[in-house]
Parts: structure tokens; sequence; C-alpha cells
């Protein structure tokens, strides 16, 4: 069992592109979450997939998931494959309030402990998760732009169409066409974002919104999901499908910029509730909006600044909230925390609106709470403001190691290097990259465009970092 064990491992290592720099510090954090994603990760008959964390969360879970796959498509996008052939199986195909399921709707979690198999939580196999169905047609989108398989977007399009329509059919029911939640039972989850603790969404003053709530976050999931359908149903001729997908996109984005935007604060509230006011709280959501570029180019900077300010930059990376906040307590779950895979979608976010530097910072930051860390970092830990000589504080019950913390670093590096792969082109794009202090070159190695692979070396160069690349079947083009 053990060399059969080991033989997979390798074989997961063969097909995963090679990061190394001149950082032997470095190296063993990469090391060590290329590891712990191949602890987590479990073969099942559909393939790789991630489960979500030791000790509380082994087994699978939706959400988790995607945004795993999400961080390491560039580096091993078989992942992906494996996640999305999983999640389409279990797609609702019916209407379960006490399981918050209802058709094409994607899962949360599955459970096989005593209270799920008896029915008393229900928890055996659960939807309550208003952000994973859009963002399982997102992650099926990237692959293909990742990959060029188109062939499964073909086996999956029937899964696809039934998950779009969910999302468009909650959209439909709400006043604004937002995408929004509800719990169905009093057994399911409160609150069904990410921040699914019972107090992660609240109004300024504190008191707790009615609901159905329509998290920020949620509609650029929503709003890319929808521009991912419109792109495949063009493809497959489908043009009167293509051009409403698009019209709904373009109406979430136009919402969005008008009911969510607060001028006073230069940010974005964190949800709307069931009457249509702004929960007018400054939370890391916002920060998801921007790695899914749904804002306009000014407000989008306007967040850069806050989210690399001392309101949410602990020195150790970005908090979940503000510290300004009135429900702010650096060691609750959610309303005050670092969680790594927080920080590596607001570092994508930076990235693609003039904050690379941040991003660099936010990616140092991490770097040095997992040295911490014996170089594994935990899903979430304290939001303690950094002081000289002391430690990040860890937070008591945090999973470690947990899938998405360990594929953090993957979408942090990525978005500080600049790199975009498409594969049908065969071209490796770069654009501005940058490198975290201490580290004087980096290597991409093995890095698979299709059929072909490239190696690229990031070296700096007095005040720049210069990439260059080995002569072959892929193009690698420098942006400027």
């Amino acid at each position: 069992a053990l060399v059969d064990a080991h033989l997979v491992m390798r074989e997961r290592r063969r097909v995963t592109a090679r990061v190394r720099s001149s950082n032997p510090l470095f190296n063993a954090w990469i090391d060590r979450s290329l590891a712990d994603l191949g602890l987590l990760t479990t073969d099942l008959a559909t393939g790789p997939y991630p489960y979500a964390g030791i000790p509380w969360f082994s087994t699978p879970f939706g959400r988790d998931a995607v945004i795993t796959s999400l961080q390491t498509l560039w580096l091993q996008p078989q992942l992906a494959a494996g996640v999305l052939r999983f999640l389409a199986e279990h797609q609702a195909r019916e209407n379960s309030p006490f399981r918050d399921a209802a058709p094409g709707k994607i899962m949360h979690e599955m459970r096989k402990g005593e209270m799920a198999a008896t029915g008393e939580v229900p928890f055996a196999l659960y939807y309550g998760g208003v952000d994973t169905t859009p963002l399982f047609i997102v992650l099926a989108g990237a692959y293909a732009a990742r990959t060029g398989d188109i062939a499964l977007i073909d086996e999956l399009w029937p899964a696809l169409e039934r998950a779009a329509g969910w999302v468009a059919g909650v959209c439909d029911k709400n006043r604004y066409g937002l995408l929004d939640y509800q719990r169905e039972s009093d057994g399911g989850l409160a609150n069904q974002g990410w921040k699914d603790s019972h107090d992660s969404v609240f109004h300024a003053d504190g008191r707790f919104p009615d609901g159905p709530i329509a998290l920020v976050e949620v509609q650029a999931y929503a709003s890319a999901a929808f521009d991912t359908m419109a792109h495949h149903a063009k493809l497959r001729g489908l043009h009167d499908a293509a051009a409403q997908y698009k019209a709904r996109s373009k109406r979430l984005r136009e919402c969005v910029e008008e009911k969510y935007w607060m001028e006073e604060s230069g940010f974005y509230g964190i949800a709307l509730d069931g009457h249509g006011e702004l929960c007018r709280v400054m939370a890391s959501n916002a920060g998801h909006l921007l790695a899914f570029g749904l804002p306009s180019r000014e407000r989008g900077e306007a967040v850069v600044r806050a989210l690399d300010s001392t309101l949410f930059h602990t020195g150790w990376g970005v908090r979940t909230l503000a510290a300004s906040q009135s429900r702010f307590n650096p060691m609750a779950y959610h309303n005050g925390s670092v969680w790594p895979h927080d920080n590596a979608i607001c570092a994508r976010g930076l990235s693609h609106y003039g904050g690379k530097a941040a991003a660099v910072r936010l990616l140092q930051a991490l770097f040095q709470a997992a040295v911490n860390f014996d170089m594994r970092l935990p899903e979430l830990f304290c939001g303690f403001p950094r002081r000289r000589g002391e430690p990040p504080t860890a937070y008591p019950v945090a999973c470690l190691p947990q899938a998405w913390a360990a594929g953090s670093p993957f979408m942090m590096l990525e978005a500080c290097l600049g790199i975009t792969i498409d594969a049908e082109r065969r071209e490796v794009l770069i654009e501005q990259p940058m490198l975290p202090e201490g580290i004087d070159w980096l290597e991409v190695g093995d890095l698979r465009v299709g059929d072909a692979s490239v190696s690229i070396t990031f070296r700096r160069i007095g005040e720049k970092v210069v990439a260059s690349a080995e002569q072959g079947d892929v193009r690698v083009v420098a942006l400027l």
C-alpha cells in the first residue's frame, strides 16, 4: 500500500509544473504546499478530488475544491477535470428544502457520519452554498482556456446548462436581478457564501439583515459564469442563448456598481438584504469582485488602496473585515481573521487593478507567516497587527492542512508573475512580472501547454524582473 501511494504521488508530481527559486525557505513552502495538496487529494471514480481539510473537513466540499482547482489550474489542470466531473455527477436534480437542493445546483458538502446518515442533519449531501454553482461554471471555462480540452466541456454541457439555469432562475426572482440565498430549513446554514458562520453578514450598526441576502462577491461569480456560458454557447452555434447570457452578465455588473458602491468609503458594501438595503460594511469580499474583473477601473483602484491599508492589512495578510467595523474581532472566524485562500483571491484582484506591488507584498506576508507555521499555512489565523519579534497568532481549531490554504501560494504567485496561459494559441503571456524580496530568480519548469511544455525563468535585473524561456513549441510573450 505504501509503495502504491508513493507511485500515485510521484505520477501527480510528474504532471505538475515545478516551481523552484533562489530562496530555500520559499522552496520549502512551495514543496510543503504541494505535498499537502497531494495528501488531501483522493482518487475517485471521476478523477482526483481534493478533500477540504484535516481534521474537520476531510470529505468532499464543492466550493473548496473549485477554488483549490482554480488556484492550481496553471500548474496542474488535471485536478480541475476530476473536480468538475465529480460535481456534475452529484448535481441536484430535484427540490429538497431539507438539503437546500434545487435542480441544477452544485453540492456544498458531503458527510458520512451518524447524524448525517440518520437525517438528523442535512449534510449527507447538502447544497446550501450560493456561490458553488456559478464557480463550477467559471472553473469549467477556465479549464477549457487553460487546456484547450473542449471535449470535457461537451461532456459537461448538460450540467453546465442546468447550473446556469439555476443561477438565472434565482436572479429572476430577485427584485434587482441579483443572485441571493435564504436557507430553506432550520438545520441548514444561515449564511451560504464562503463566510458561512451565523454572524458574518451584518449591517454597519451590527444588526443582522433579513433575507434573502445578495452577497457582493457572488454577483461577480455569477457575472463571470454568464460570460463563460456566453462564450461556449457561441462556440456551439447557440447565438441566441449566448446573447441572453451576455445580457445577464451586463445587468449584474451594472447593478453591483449602482447598488453596492459606498462613495463615502471608496469601497463596496458586503451585501444587499431582503429589503434592498445595503449592508454598509467593509469586508474582504470586495477583493473577490476585483479578482473576477467586475468593477470599473477607478473604483477597483480605490478598493486596492483600502485592502493595502492598515484597515485590512495586518502585516501577515489581509483580514476578512476592516478593523473599523462594528463586529470586528481579530479572533473571530470570519470577522477579522486572516484566511490564506481569501488573500490569494484578493492578490489576483489587486494585480488586475494596478496593484501588482500590493499583491507581491501579500505574497511576502503570507510566506513569512508560513515560516512561523512550520512552512504550512493553516485554514486561518488571527488578525492581530504584526509586531516586531512576535509570530502570527494561531486560530486554535483551524484545519491544518487545508486544501485552499495549501493552494494559496500558487494563485498569489500566478498573480505576481502575471502569467496567462492560452492553450489554443500555445502561448504563455507574461505581464509585468514581480518577485518578492529575497528571491533573485524563480523557475517554472515543465509547464504544460497543450501537448507541449516550456520552462520559464524569472530573474531580477536591477529594479525589474525579466522572463526568459527556452525555444520550443510554446510561445512565451512578454507584455509591456
